[in-house]
This record gives C-alpha cells, sequence and structure tokens, in this order.
C-alpha cells in the first residue's frame, strides 16, 4: 500500500512541475487571455499567490514559478520520507 501512495506523490509532484514549467515558457509567446494560458491560470494562480505576496515580481521577473517548483520537490521529499519511515 505504500508504494501506490509514494508513486501518487511523485506523480502529482511531477505533473504540477510540468504544468509550471509550460505555463513559465507559454508566458513568453502566447498572450495571458488566451484560452491554453487562462486553463493554467485557473490551476497555478492560487499556488502562485501566496508566493507573490512575500516576494512581487521584480524588473518584470515573477520568481514565483522557480519558488514553486522547488516548494514542490521540498514537500514531496519529506512525505516520501515521512511514508517510508511509517512502512
Amino acid at each position: 500500500m505504500i508504494p501506490i501512495f509514494i508513486t501518487l506523490i511523485r506523480s502529482v509532484a511531477q505533473i504540477l512541475s510540468v504544468l509550471i514549467i509550460i505555463d513559465a515558457v507559454l508566458s513568453f509567446f502566447l498572450s495571458p487571455f488566451h484560452p491554453v494560458r487562462e486553463t493554467l491560470g485557473k490551476v497555478l494562480n492560487p499556488l502562485y499567490a501566496p508566493i507573490r505576496r512575500v516576494l512581487p515580481p521584480m524588473g518584470g521577473i515573477d520568481f514565483s514559478p522557480l519558488i514553486l517548483i522547488i516548494l514542490i520537490q521540498v514537500i514531496e521529499r519529506l512525505l516520501i520520507s515521512l511514508i517510508s519511515s511509517l512502512g
């Protein structure tokens, strides 16, 4: 049962990370009002918002996607470590 939870955690972390990277890349090419960007925004903006409150974009550069990916990786490793120690 534990390997299923670990696989689920890894999958969610990877999917979120890929969506963040896609959003960051598309931000260079597509308008924020493009349907794909709007959909990604609906998913990712609630995750970006707390980071942007602490560290707003500076000089047109938004570090929230990078920080969010790092946080996702840290949380993933902590959860996997915790679950592994239980089993």
